[in-house]
């Protein structure tokens, strides 16, 4: 299926009534970001998804990236390349053209200055198009904000205009073959030169968009280990190596020492090459020092940082489009009879109640997702842009503890959403022609990468947690209450004309989950290390379910506030996903309690039997 339209009403709704849009555009920095031209972008965003990068969806997962060695007959290159399948370099260069990749970016080097909020919007639907596609962008956004953050300034003049353009593309380079999320444990090295430079020499895997014909040239970021170096993480430096040195004119120069040996076969995401890079093959691949030397892992958590938050959208982007397809599968697929269909006759299955279950499961998760990634992306903005030192300081306190929750939580439940959208096409969803199974085997890869989801777990409890002794937590949770108890107050008339729609049952699911998660909370800070990990994922989940509820709850009294001029019809449709999410997931959050506290003890005592 290639046809995607993104809900725009449900964007702007999030962006303005449950993130704080509105508030942003108050500050100084993004005094140009009034209503109008927002919705502008919005629209022109949609229809850029939908007309230009959705159709590559499907080409993009059957044709895939292909490896093209130095050798082929037809590469007229003289190295190895990677040909990406039909349609995405004329998407790519219509994008650069338009000026997609800009919206959010510094306005120094060329970029827009709107809200990182309105580029996350934006790049949500994006990635719901094609999430193959986006990748490149993503990753490029990502490096422009590490070389912002500590690249020197000339760096910076050398590399991001274009950066920011999307004319040259980014990468990160982390992963090695016998050190995967041990980033620790890397052994490329880097050799200081008389000049001030550096040569790079060893092979990195896993790297997204390492090799490509898109763009003139690819700015690597890439972690190498000087020979006088500390071990571990402690003494790794982080280098801006690009596939093409510059000329003095900033004119692309000769190539670099730096080439794509292979690329993976994945079990989705086909079209993204994922490559193995040789650094320093022959005298070694020219490198910049970026930041300091040995602070390369802190310079690149700006990155990651970045991207983390970026991944936890794909799990909302790619849920969108699997409930976009199930839902117009369920509508037009005839089987059986419903509970009120008159004999003889057949019924869509949409009027089934257990479909009907799962695609309201579909809808209000997704919606839940995305509410959170977006809070996410404004307490950025607000810890880069607000007046005071003090906001500035609570804002970034709240993005530390959202992110973990935005990419794990979002990913898991990507992955689970897709599953469901294959379970609605039955059959025909376990064959690829329908689409179906694309959205499923594409949003695996999120959970694991840019941080396994067990690594966000345990830097939620051993670094979030801990902030200003738990208070962090504790205050998130205190405004959870505040919308519990709202929700409670909320009078809410139903579409068919029945009584107003009771929330109280919600509220009281919402309740019992913030109480929950204070006792894990109080738990986790007299826990041993151990205990800690070992309950860790399921805290994440306790805490990101809560918060998701939470919300809903905040959206649904958002639409039913007549300031805000939404429809009764609308504020009755926000109630419902914020009253079925409470039933259906915010219940089952103090369940997972024994979950976090009494596992440790059976990984204590299992023996070599139990895992034979």
């Amino acid at each position: 299926m290639t046809d995607f339209t993104p809900d725009l009403q449900e964007v702007a709704f999030n962006l303005r009534h449950v993130a704080g849009l509105g508030g942003l555009a108050q500050l100084d920095d993004f005094s140009h970001a009034d209503d109008d031209v927002i919705d502008s972008l919005l629209e022109e965003a949609a229809r850029f998804a939908s007309e230009v990068i959705a159709p590559l969806n499907r080409v993009g997962d059957t044709e895939m990236a292909r490896h093209v060695p130095a050798n082929e007959p037809n590469n007229d290159a003289g190295f190895a390349t990677v040909a990406t399948p039909t349609g995405f370099k004329d998407a790519y260069k219509s994008y650069v053209d338009a000026g997609w990749g800009t919206v959010s970016l510094n306005q120094e080097f060329g970029g827009g200055g709107f809200p990182h909020l309105l580029g996350v919007a934006i790049e949500e639907m994006f990635t719901s198009a094609c999430m193959s596609w986006s990748l490149c962008p993503l990753l490029t956004q990502g490096a422009i904000a590490m070389i912002s953050a500590h690249g020197s300034p000339q760096l910076q003049a050398d590399y991001l205009p274009k950066m920011v353009t999307g004319e040259w593309t980014g990468t990160m380079n982390l992963t090695e073959p016998h050190a995967g999320s041990d980033v620790g444990a890397l052994n490329t090295r880097a050799i200081r030169q008389p000049d001030g430079t550096y040569r790079i020499h060893g092979t990195k895997i896993f790297i997204t968009y390492g090799e490509h014909d898109l763009a003139d040239n690819i700015i690597h970021l890439v972690l190498a280990r000087l020979e006088d170096a500390p071990p571990g993480t402690r003494g790794i430096s982080s280098f801006l190596v690009p596939k093409y040195l510059l000329n003095a004119d900033g004119s692309l120069g000769v190539r670099n020492d730096v080439g794509c040996v292979s690329i993976e076969h994945k079990l989705g995401i086909h079209a993204s090459p994922t490559c193995v890079l040789a650094y320093g093959d022959n005298d070694g691949a020219v490198g910049y020092i970026v930041g300091e030397e040995n602070a390369g892992m802190a310079n690149m958590f700006t990155m990651m940082n970045y991207a983390r938050l970026s991944v936890g959208l794909e799990g909302v982007a790619i849920a969108e489009r699997a409930y976009q397809q199930a839902l117009a599968y369920a509508q037009e697929r005839h089987q059986g009879r419903a509970p009120h269909t008159p004999k003889g006759e057949t019924a869509p299955i949409i009027e089934h109640p257990d479909v009907a279950r799962m695609l309201l499961d579909m809808r209000a998760t997704t919606s839940a997702m995305r509410g959170l990634a977006y809070r996410n992306a404004e307490a950025i903005d607000r810890s880069h842009h607000a007046a005071t030192d003090a906001e500035r300081e609570s804002a970034d306190e709240v993005a530390a503890l959202l992110t973990p929750l935005t990419k794990a939580w979002g990913t898991d439940m990507g992955c689970e959403l897709t599953s469901l959208g294959v379970q609605i096409h039955g059959g025909m969803g376990f064959v690829e022609e329908t689409g179906a199974a694309q959205h499923y085997r594409d949003a695996r890869i999120a959970p694991i990468y840019e941080g396994t989801n067990g690594i966000q777990a345990a830097d939620l409890i051993g670094r979030k947690l801990p902030m200003r002794g738990g208070a962090v937590v504790k205050e998130h949770l205190e405004s959870l209450r505040d919308s519990a108890s709202q929700l409670a107050a909320l009078d809410v008339s139903a579409t068919n004309g029945a009584e107003p729609l009771d929330l109280t049952s919600a509220a009281a699911h919402l309740n019992g989950a913030i109480d929950a998660c204070e006792q894990a909370s109080a738990w986790f800070l007299g826990a041993s290390v151990e205990q800690a990990l070992t309950g860790s994922v399921a805290y994440l989940n306790m805490l990101a379910g809560t918060t998701a509820g939470a919300i809903l709850a905040d959206g649904a009294i958002s639409a039913a506030d007549s300031d805000n001029g939404y429809s009764s019809d609308f504020a009755a449709d926000r109630a419902v996903l914020a009253r079925f999410f409470a039933s259906t997931r915010v219940a089952r959050v103090p369940g997972l309690l024994a979950s976090v506290t009494e596992p440790a003890a059976d990984l204590a005592v299992a023996s070599e039997r139990i895992f034979a």
